[in-house]
């Protein structure tokens, strides 16, 4: 939700999915002064409903709300910190189940954030083994993109990983010129360790973005896959390719 006089919070709902650099791009939102962040609200109601084994299931499902209508109320209304005028929601695509309503999104200023499929792929398999195609996302991200844009008449901004790593000054101010924010440098770099806004479990996910002081520079996406994971990779690319189409450094 852009900000307004009646209501002065900007609402950003970034989607991405995993293996991108969505926590990196939450701790970039989370230095600014006027800005606040929730971290993958809806993974508890993912797991609640999919039974999904993850990594710290349990402590997610005790520390989250799991029903999904009451999350998305919460994403429209008070930030968690009194007194902000950003508040960044770091969503995850494969959060949103088949059938899930958007319409509470439709109240945000919604972002996207898109990785090269080969890219997500070998890190994923590094971390945790082969994936399902769904637990990357990327078809679920193409039609939560395409829901927005139907829904708004506009294309909603689309930021690839590789243009944030590159040159993140220049993608992050082309970000915020996009959502109406005026870009902050503090958005470039933060302190290492961890912060009281990351979810639960980031003592399995989030060991290299503690330990960052910025964005790292950006490293090719692996030529050669092993056939499993390439088809994974080959499977997804056409929603990609459909998302990359719109970036806003393209």
């Amino acid at each position: 939700m852009t900000a307004t006089a009646r209501d002065p919070v900007a609402r950003i709902a970034m989607w991405s999915g995993p293996r991108n650099i969505s926590t990196a791009m939450m701790r970039s939102f989370e230095n600014r002064a006027d800005a606040c962040v929730s971290d993958e609200p809806f993974y508890a109601c993912y797991l609640a409903r999919t039974g999904v084994d993850h990594p710290m299931r349990e402590a997610v499902l005790e520390n989250q709300p799991q029903d999904f209508d009451s999350v998305a109320e919460a994403m429209q209304g008070p930030p968690p910190r009194e007194g902000a005028r950003i508040w960044y929601q770091k969503h995850m695509c494969q959060h949103m189940l088949g059938g899930d309503p958007l319409d509470w999104a439709g109240g945000l200023a919604n972002a996207f954030l898109i990785r090269d499929p080969r890219a997500v792929v070998a890190s994923f398999a590094k971390n945790r083994g082969t994936p399902e195609a769904f637990e990357l996302g990327f078809e679920r991200q193409r039609e939560i993109f395409d829901h927005v844009r139907a829904a708004a008449d506009a294309t909603p901004p689309v930021l690839d990983a590789e243009d944030v790593l590159g040159d993140p000054e220049r993608a992050l101010r082309a970000l915020c010129a996009a959502l109406n924010v005026a870009f902050d440098p503090a958005m470039l770099a933060w302190p290492a360790g961890r912060r009281d806004s990351d979810g639960v479990w980031a003592p399995v996910w989030y060991k290299a973005v503690e330990a960052s002081t910025g964005f790292a520079a950006a490293g090719a996406a692996p030529s050669d896959l092993p056939a499993d994971l390439q088809r994974l990779a080959d499977a997804a690319r056409p929603s990609y390719e459909a998302m990359a189409a719109h970036r806003l450094l393209g």
